[in-house]
């Protein structure tokens, strides 16, 4: 029933390549995840452990992206809501975070933020590569590609930040670049939220 009502058919992730894809880019998440963490930790990075959190919670993501393929378009619609909760709580995180970064003294080590951001630059810029030919369809597909999305703009944004603080001496570019990608997890999570329950109106009808 979700290609009645006048819409349009929506690109439900039944796709055998789409999986393979999927199964891809969950592996470079995962992967990115433990090494950007780790390089966080080490260079005091607030926007590298940011980053990092965006991978681990990509890697889940589409993880339930996988579940949920070919269910109803109700429980899609509940597992995308459920992405969509899990980026407000992760921007929340960042942004209380970053806010009590600014009270701990010292500055990141610039050379590693700009060696791993340029690291995590390549493997989104694959993962977007992979998923770019998918990036419109339902709320549980647009959740994967919005986070896609998110990460590489992250990856540009943790560089400049890497230049910032190099050339700044200071703190505060890897802070500023923090909050804005805690903005961007907010932003995301409003839309795939909107679109969720949108598509969970369209399947109340044929629910029984």
């Amino acid at each position: 029933m979700s290609g009645c009502c006048g819409h349009s058919a929506r690109f439900e992730g039944l796709s055998a390549d789409y999986k393979r894809r999927l199964w891809l880019v969950i592996a470079i998440n995962a992967g990115m995840f433990a090494v950007e963490m780790g390089a966080g930790q080490l260079s005091g990075s607030q926007a590298l452990k940011a980053d990092a959190l965006d991978f681990l919670g990509d890697a889940l993501t589409y993880g339930i992206s996988l579940a949920v393929i070919g269910a109803s378009l109700r429980t899609r619609a509940m597992a995308a809501m459920a992405k969509g909760v899990s980026l407000l709580l992760m921007g929340l995180w960042v942004f209380g975070s970053t806010v009590y970064q600014v009270f701990v003294v010292g500055v990141p080590q610039a050379h590693i933020m700009g060696v791993i951001g340029f690291m995590a630059l390549a493997a989104n810029l694959l993962s977007v590569l992979l998923l770019v030919r998918y990036k419109d369809g339902d709320a549980n597909v647009r959740s994967v590609w919005l986070c896609s999305r998110n990460d590489a703009i992250g990856n540009v944004a943790v560089m400049i930040a890497a230049l910032g603080v190099w050339g700044t001496a200071s703190g505060w570019p890897d802070l500023i670049v923090a909050g804005i990608m805690a903005g961007l997890f907010l932003n995301s999570a409003v839309q795939i939220l909107s679109q969720a329950l949108q598509e969970r109106r369209e399947a109340a009808p044929s629910a029984p």
